[in-house]
């Protein structure tokens, strides 16, 4: 019996115990379920920056990319990207030598959702003066 002693003492050192092997498992499953809740997180937060309605800057960015403004009333819709919502576009001749004041509207369903009033510098543009230059459709 005396020889089996220390093989018994020599195997108890090499393994783990039920205790040991319990934290262990913990400790990974904390680890997993860190990951997964910083993964959600990410999902939600990338979700949350779909844009889900259009803003009166994709309007002034379409109009941005002209060199020439005339004044006038204009509309249209998002060509079927957002249904229901529609703009408008108002033009002005802000003061001389082609400052332009833009005013855009989007609307859902009929009812203003967002407007957007922004200054375009357009010298090559037309200037036209007395005919109805000034008048205003949309309310400050």
């Amino acid at each position: 019996m005396k020889l089996l002693c220390p093989f018994e003492q020599r195997r108890c050192a090499e393994a783990f115990t039920l205790l040991e092997a319990m934290v262990a498992i913990a400790i990974f499953f904390i680890a997993i379920f860190a990951i997964l809740d910083l993964v959600s997180r990410n999902v939600r937060a990338a979700h949350s920056l779909n844009q889900l309605k259009p803003s009166p800057g994709e309007v002034a960015a379409a109009l941005s990319l002209t060199n020439k403004l005339e004044e006038g009333f204009e509309t249209g819709d998002f060509e079927g990207l957002y249904p229901g919502y529609d703009w408008a576009r108002e033009v002005l001749l802000y003061g001389t030598n082609g400052m332009f004041e833009v005013n855009i509207v989007v609307n859902y369903r009929g009812k203003e959702d967002s407007r957007l009033s922004l200054l375009l510098y357009r010298p090559e543009s037309e200037q036209r003066v007395g005919d109805g230059a000034g008048q205003r459709r949309f309310s400050r």
